[in-house]
């Protein structure tokens, strides 16, 4: 048999139709064990990072949230100085996130054919959605990444359309997830003298949710391509779950260096990420801030992540919240629905933080 890399060279080998119309995605080629990468995912040089050793995010242990305010405070200080954080013995049962990682791979594991039917071309709803890269569409160079997302609109319609071979498990980690987030969100809103969080206010800070299943597969050429490009996130607070492998970087230091700056965010086994999205910025007037991140691609391992992504809710009007403004602050970003503004995001490649620009006056 020839090797792997002279199917994918001749011109007879159609990539996309391989990769993303018979669902075999990134996964696929990897399988095939290349000997180097599909041109269709070469980033350009100004696509790769310059990484700060020996640093990372802060992490804050919650075990004493309770009886210690230093702990909220730490936390609120690193949503306005940083972005992101790592939290430690946050309440979330270990079984509970060891059976979401497994989940994930059982997931990734089935056929292409059966992962196929969640794809845009033959899933029956919005809210289930199995792709590969991040916008083929739109993007120059693809993302070496497939993933599964799911938007949880009830459990009712989770329990009926979500897949099997990883509904409970997701179900599971979302609903032990809640009170971690209310907590967060709570501590967060008194910091901006918001005292009580209504109706309105938690329909526009977590009045959705949605949770993806992220797989990276081993790359024949790492330094050549990206996991996922930069970005910010489009949600409130975003609580991701990672495996051991590593691979996630955020940006530091933005507009102090000549360089863009990144640190690894080394992974802590049962902790959870914490980043700000672009929707908590625009709500709290830049107090606190969303935050460039990016996933490098791992030449010698298989790689998943879990985010769940607490959002507004679609059909909100967002913008700078009122007790801010009563300060007399001059908003910088205008009120929009905020599904115009998660439209503006999907319709194009990862481009940083130019979407932060949709909202500003």
């Amino acid at each position: 048999m020839a090797p792997a890399m002279a199917v994918v060279d001749n011109t007879s080998f159609d990539l996309n139709n391989f990769v993303i119309s018979k669902g075999n995605g990134v996964k696929g080629l990897s399988d095939m064990n290349l000997k180097s990468l599909p041109k269709q995912y070469l980033q350009p040089k100004e696509s790769l990072i310059n990484v700060i050793p020996q640093q990372s995010i802060p992490v804050i242990d919650m075990s004493n949230w309770e009886y210690d305010p230093k702990i909220a405070h730490s936390v609120c200080e690193a949503a306005e100085k940083f972005g992101f954080f790592q939290l430690v013995n946050h309440g979330i049962p270990l079984d509970v996130l060891d059976g979401v990682q497994n989940a994930t791979h059982r997931f990734f594991g089935l056929p292409a054919a059966e992962k196929n039917k969640f794809s845009k071309d033959f899933s029956s709803t919005n809210s289930v959605r199995y792709g590969t890269s991040f916008s083929p569409d739109s993007e120059k160079a693809l993302e070496w990444k497939d993933y599964l997302s799911l938007f949880y609109v009830s459990e009712d319609e989770a329990s009926s359309i979500w897949p099997a071979a990883c509904r409970d498990e997701c179900l599971e980690y979302m609903k032990k997830s809640e009170l971690l987030c209310t907590k967060l969100m709570t501590a967060l809103m008194e910091n901006l003298n918001v005292k009580v969080i209504d109706q309105t206010k938690e329909s526009q800070l977590m009045g959705s949710k949605r949770i993806n299943l992220n797989y990276y597969p081993k790359c024949p050429n790492p330094n050549l391509t990206i996991g996922v490009g930069r970005h910010s996130d489009v949600s409130s607070l975003t609580f991701l779950l990672q495996d051991q492998i590593g691979g996630l970087y955020v940006r530091v230091n933005e507009g102090k260096s000549e360089k863009d700056e990144w640190v690894h965010v080394n992974p802590i086994e049962g902790s959870l990420v914490i980043n700000v999205g672009d929707a908590l910025q625009i709500l709290s007037d830049g107090r606190y801030r969303s935050v460039e991140h990016c996933v490098i691609a791992s030449g010698s391992k298989n790689r998943i992540s879990i985010p769940i992504f607490i959002n507004p809710k679609p059909t909100d009007v967002i913008g700078p919240l009122p007790e801010i403004l009563a300060t007399g602050e001059k908003p910088k970003y205008k009120n929009f629905l905020y599904s115009d503004y998660v439209k503006h995001f999907f319709r194009k490649a990862h481009d940083g933080k130019k979407t932060v620009a949709f909202a500003e006056i």
